[in-house]
């Protein structure tokens, strides 16, 4: 199931307007605090679909009963791009456990790639829900070849993936390969998808913009 939040009108439409300007983009500090809170955003709308249950808790004057979910999903993030969705996503469930997975496009030539999965701490993640942030989902082959990985360590409950744009290209192939249950959580959906794999009209590189350009 895909949730293309961005469909809707609310500030998310503010945020992922800086971060495709390229005049406003410039700005590291708001390129990685815009990605930050389309993440909230994002993980606020998974938080509703979230197991729940409801808690006594006592204030000054009498008992309350409050509605929360009943556990904690893993927030699980790729490496370096997804560094500043990862924020957004741990202050909205802010007493979860992360994992960190690197992965990273290998090229033969500039249109051929295979993606390489070297680096991963991840907590228990047997039976848990999964929430898994990348801000672009181009080809989803990165997000493919990282739950493959992450199936070393565990099965997980239920998948909820967030990005700040994909493509209909990505999208299904997500679909192909994750489990039938799987949840896809998007601010924007752009059609292009060039030969070399970049999102049209898309943003850039993420990683780039936000942590400088690599070599």
């Amino acid at each position: 199931m895909v949730h293309h939040i961005g469909l809707q009108s609310s500030i998310l439409g503010q945020y992922l307007a800086e971060i495709r300007t390229v005049g406003v983009q410039t700005d590291r500090l708001r390129f990685r605090h815009n990605l930050s809170r389309i993440a909230e955003i994002l993980a606020y709308e998974v938080s509703k679909q979230l197991p729940s249950h409801t808690i006594a808790v006592q204030t000054p004057l009498a008992e309350a009963q409050v509605l929360q979910p009943s556990e904690n999903p893993v927030l699980l993030t790729i490496l370096r791009a997804g560094l500043a969705m990862h924020e957004g996503v741990l202050r909205t469930f802010d007493h979860a456990d992360s994992a960190y997975i690197s992965a990273y496009r290998k090229h033969s030539s500039p249109e051929v790639f295979e993606i390489e999965v070297e680096y991963m701490a991840v907590p228990d993640l047997d039976n848990k829900i999964w929430l898994i942030s990348d801000p672009m989902l181009a080809t989803g082959s990165s997000m493919v070849a990282v739950y493959k990985a992450l199936l070393n360590h565990g099965t997980p409950k239920q998948i909820h993936i967030l990005s700040a744009i994909a493509t209909p290209e990505a999208l299904a192939f997500v679909a192909r390969n994750f489990p039938a249950n799987t949840q896809i959580w998007v601010a924007a959906i752009d059609n292009e998808l060039t030969a070399k794999s970049y999102i049209v009209p898309g943003l850039g590189d993420a990683g780039d913009l936000a942590y400088g350009i690599k070599i």
